[in-house]
This record gives structure tokens, sequence and C-alpha cells, in this order.
């Protein structure tokens, strides 16, 4: 079987021994060995040794060890893929302007490598199977090297199989070579992910056979009546009946939920809850990183403000919040200052509202936080379908014009088998548009603006004919810049939330040149059969996507589908387009919103093949492109 795929399922062999089953219940929760030991510490001081955290590795040369051992996060013993021996591996820190050498040896029974994420590095090194190198074969070594040429909150991990989802991922700190613009007296880590005491292959094969199977959330007979009530018979009738026609669930916020997943701080259940020490008045600096392979969370400190510092690794100007949600892949620095000496919770609710992560910042260790309540499960609206209900008009709408189609079809598990060296990788047929937004932004609030009309079809975004199938079952018509817009189940919260457009760069754009060429991606899919794509085609059947040399270009995506995708290009910068081009806040994780359109602009600085995807772990096989620069 092939094993070159990011995502191949070679791994599936080593993890027969890995007996399915769901996480257990909350009592149960802190009866799991500790992730950074093989066996619960027999001492108390160790046990509260290993609540701060993983181990840190400091330097300029590093040796990494692939490989297995049983961890216990539910009350069942399962198999993880370690990184050193943990879960989650080390913290790296490394400082901007050194060169850095990571031997990294594979001790599993199949191939296996790491990514650098948001890391600028030569395309060699960036670790992607089949795209930048052949993976790490069984038994061997590979010896990444690379200049570190930024600062700021990033992370790694495995892009081979299933084996991030399976615990093989860590993050990375880098110190500036000068000064940080920021003064903070503690910094620490703060990891986010998901756990699953299932096989990730079952996981993928049961959203094959229904994409619906971990969401408990679906509307019930209670629901009706309280909306017949809000609205009347009529208006909920129609309602309904629309939803129905298109085969959509106003519940559908995550695929995979805590039916399955243990939210874990630092590979902390919330029964153990990973502490942070402080003493009063002092300046805490904590790295967020989204480490999970499919879970948004929305983040806050109940009883603090964070002053939100950095996003993915680069400096912004400040911004007071009380709540942020944190895309997977995404990093966000928040600092933080207690002003009495009481433990605080640090709280990540999953987006789908069926479980958390917990943490808690306390001046002594034997202090606990209380846990807030979670808030209730939200429901999409015509917005995240992409719709202007006020321009189409509610009552006779026809869905066939409204690009939602119920079509049926069939695919292949396209996770078996996919060699990145080995597609067809043509020239990609650039369709050229007008640009959605002009260089002077300064000051626009996109979510206000009105970038299509339903009463006016040709100023839709238009659709490739590749999108017309059983592959796609949703087309949004009416897609909004939303940069002000939190969210799903954030929006009206009572708290200040962040959202895109409150990110500007701390420093000035550097490359101040107009994009000459825009190129539009539709992020696509068939919900009911989970099949994803990009234009309406998978990976398997695309081409790459060809930038020159120093070009600069925009890239718009259209989300025709009702989740989140969290798209990850590699190698460059992208700066994501919030109004003010003078300060251009850069990204290597974009969330791009249900229904919605963003754009960005990305000047193509690095030569080689590079990987494109959503990093929503069960995504990526179909929602992934090649980027070639030349």
């Amino acid at each position: 079987m092939n094993n070159l795929h990011p995502l191949s399922e070679d791994f599936d062999s080593t993890r027969r021994r890995f007996v399915t089953g769901v996480a257990a219940g909350s009592a149960l929760m802190g009866l799991g060995l500790s992730p950074f030991a093989s066996a619960r510490a027999d001492t108390q001081a160790q046990v509260q040794q290993q609540k701060l955290g993983p181990q840190e590795l400091t330097g300029n040369n590093f040796h990494l060890t692939l490989g297995e051992q049983r961890m216990n996060f539910t009350g069942r013993s399962r198999i993880a893929t370690t990184i050193n021996g943990s879960v989650p591996g080390p913290i790296l820190r490394w400082r901007e302007g050194d060169r850095v050498t990571l031997k990294v040896t594979n001790n599993l029974p199949v191939t296996s490598s790491i990514h650098w994420h948001g890391m600028i590095l030569p395309s060699n090194m960036d670790g992607v199977p089949g795209l930048s190198y052949d993976g790490i074969k069984p038994g061997a070594s590979y010896t990444y090297q690379f200049n570190v040429q930024q600062s700021g909150t990033y992370w790694y991990h495995s892009h081979s199989g299933f084996q991030e989802q399976t615990g093989m991922y860590g993050s990375i700190v880098i110190d500036p070579r000068t000064h940080d613009p920021y003064q903070y007296d503690r910094d620490y880590v703060v990891m986010l992910s998901d756990w699953s005491d299932e096989n990730p292959n079952r996981i993928y094969a049961k959203l094959k056979k229904s994409s619906a199977y971990y969401n408990f959330n679906e509307r019930t007979t209670a629901d009706l009546f309280r909306e017949i009530q809000a609205n009347g018979v009529a208006k909920t009738w129609k309602t309904r009946k629309m939803w129905n026609q298109m085969r959509m669930s106003t519940k559908d916020l995550s695929d995979v939920t805590g039916y399955t997943y243990t939210y874990l701080v630092n590979g902390q259940t919330p029964a153990e809850s990973w502490k942070g020490l402080f003493k009063r008045g002092e300046k805490i600096r904590l790295r967020f990183i989204n480490g999970s392979a499919m879970t948004f969370f929305d983040v806050r400190i109940p009883g603090l403000k964070m002053t939100v510092v950095a996003s993915d690794g680069q400096n912004i100007k400040p911004v007071s919040v009380d709540e942020f949600r944190i895309g997977v892949a995404e990093t966000y620095d928040v600092i933080v200052q207690p002003s009495d000496d009481s433990a605080y919770s640090i709280f990540a609710q999953s987006i789908g509202r069926s479980g958390y992560a917990r943490g808690t910042l306390t001046p002594d260790l034997s202090l606990t936080a209380a846990v807030p309540k979670m808030d209730p499960v939200p429901t999409l609206t015509h917005t995240d379908m992409g719709m202007n209900m006020s321009a189409m008009g509610h009552g006779g709408m026809d869905h066939g014009a409204m690009g939602m189609s119920g079509m049926k079809g069939s695919e292949s598990s396209e996770m078996q088998n996919m060699d990145h060296s080995k597609m067809n990788h043509g020239m990609s047929k650039q369709n050229k548009m007008k640009k959605p937004m002009q260089a002077d932004m300064k000051g626009m609030d996109h979510s206000k603006m009105n970038m299509g009309s339903g009463s006016d079809m040709s100023s839709m975004m238009k659709h490739a004919k590749t999108e017309y199938g059983p592959h796609v079952d949703m087309r949004a018509m009416d897609p909004q810049y939303r940069l002000s817009d939190p969210g799903v189940g954030l929006r009206n919260n009572g708290r200040r939330v962040l959202t895109y457009s409150d990110i500007r760069n701390l420093y000035p754009t550097k490359d101040r040149r107009e994009p000459n060429r825009e190129i539009q991606l539709h992020l696509t899919g068939n919900m009911s059969r989970y099949m994803w794509s990009i234009n309406g085609i998978k990976y398997a059947n695309s081409q790459p996507i060809q930038l020159k040399y120093g070009e600069r270009v925009r890239i718009t995506f259209v989300n025709d589908t009702m989740m989140n995708h969290p798209m990850h290009l590699h190698g460059m910068w992208s700066e994501l387009e919030t109004g003010d081009n003078t300060h251009l806040p850069r990204k290597h994780t974009v969330i791009v919103q249900p229904g919605s359109k963003i754009s960005y602009q990305v000047t193509a600085d690095a030569r080689g093949n590079w990987a494109y995807h959503c990093h929503l772990l069960y995504h990526m096989a179909g929602m992934f492109r090649k980027v070639v620069v030349s």
C-alpha cells in the first residue's frame, strides 16, 4: 500500500491493537495515565510537575523520535503516536536568526513525517510526503536544517496518515532576535487538541457512511413547537421544508464531536486540568495553539480580559477581548494580568458545544477555579448558507436557482493509495476575475458590504462547470465578506469577541504592490456523502496552482458549504485583506466562514512545490491542492 500521501491509510496496520471505543464520562477522566509518562507518577510532587506542561527543548540541535506508546485519557488504555514519548511532543524553543538542525528518527512501522507549520523555509524542509520529500521510512532518520527567519508561536505535526489525530504534534516558540514589543513576566504554551479512543480510520469510515454520525444535537419536537409558537405554523413549515429539501441541518457545526472526542490542554483532560502558576499583578503571556484534528474552540478566561498581541506568530496591534474563536491550526498570543490571588479557568468550548478543554491559571497548585457552563448549542442561519434572504425573498424561493441541489452520487474513498508525486500536475487554468475590493479598503466594514445581490444574478460569484454534479450539493449564491462577524454561536453573546476585522499587523506591510491577478477558489462538497473538494474537483483529479516566482496575487475563497474551513498555504504568508492595506495581518491559516468569501494577498517568494489545503484532517484528502512556484 502506498504510504507517501500525507493522508494515506497504511497506518491502520500499526493500530490494530487500538480497540474501538468512545470517551468515558467525566467521572473517568481523572483515572487516565499522564500523557508525559508511561505510567502515572507515584508521588504528588511528580504529578504536580507534570501538570505544568510538556518538556521544553532549547538550542540549535534537536533529536526527535517518533514512536508508539500506551496512553490513557478516558479510563481506557490506547496506543498513541508520540514524539519523544509524549503527547503532545516537547516544546521546541528557537531563536530568530539561528540555524536549527532537527534529526527525526522514525521508530514506527510505517512511513512518517514532520511538518513545521507556519515556518518560512526551503521546500525540501517543509515535511510533506510526495511534495517536499519521500517521507521518513520505518527505522530511518531525516535531518531537517534551515534558518529561522521569524519569531512567535508556531507548531509542528505529522503530515502522514492520521498520525496527527493520534498524538503526533507539538509546539514551537521562537524568541525574537532583538527586543519583544510586549512585556510579560511569565510565558506559557496552551496547546488545545482533541483525542479519540476510536481508530481514526473508523471515524472516517463512519463519516463516509453517515456524515451526521457524531452529531447528537439535531432538532427535536420541542424545538419545532418553540418555532411554531414564535413564528407561526406557516412560516415554520416553509422554513423546515426548505432545509429538508436541501438536506441541510441547522445544527451541522462539527463533523466529529465530544461523543468520541476528549478535549485536552497540553495533553491534560478537563478533570486533570493543566495548571499555570502566577503571582498577583504579573503579566502572563499565553500562547494558544489549536493542534486539534477537527475542532474549533471558543476560548475565554472568566474574570480576566485578554489582550491579543499576536496572530499566527505575527505581532499585531493589541486588541482587548473577552473571547476568541481559534480555528484548527491557528495560533493566538494573549496577555492577561490577574489582580488577585484567585484561580481562573482557561475555558475552551467546542464550536458545537459538545465538550470543552480546560486549564487553570492559579497562584497555588492546590487551587482550582469553577468551570463555566457551556453556551447553548448554536443554530446555523441563512447567512451561514450564503443567502441574502431580504434580497431573495423568503416565501417563494426556487431552490434550483439558489444552487441548492439534492443530487446523489458515489465516491470511492479518496483516502486510499494517494501519492502527491504521481498525480497529473498540468497547468491549472485560472479564471481572471474583477477585484472584489480596491486597494483603498481602509475603514470598510465588509460585513456590511453588498458584494452581490439576489436580485442581480449576474453579480453573483460564478461557478465552474465542475461544481455541478453529485460531488457538490450546495452553492452559496450571495456570499458576503464577513470579517466583522465573530461566527455562529458567538454573535450577540454579551461578550467582546475577536474578529478578523480587529487584526492589524504591528508593522507596515512590506509588499505594497497591487496584485497582478486573482485566483478564485470555491470550497465545495457534498455533506451527505462526505465528499470535499475545491472548485468541485477533489485532489486526486486536480491540477496544481501555478505561481510565478516574485509575483503578487490575490486569492479569493468562496465557501459554498455550511462548514468553517481553515485553509493553510505552506511556505508563504497569506496577508489577509482586512481593510487597512498598510498593515495587512500575516497569517498561515485563514478561516473561511460558511457561505462567505474572504481574500488575501500572497507574494510568491518561495520556489518549489507547496501544499495548500483545509486543515480539518478528514477534509484534507479532497480539499487539497499542490502549488508550484517557478
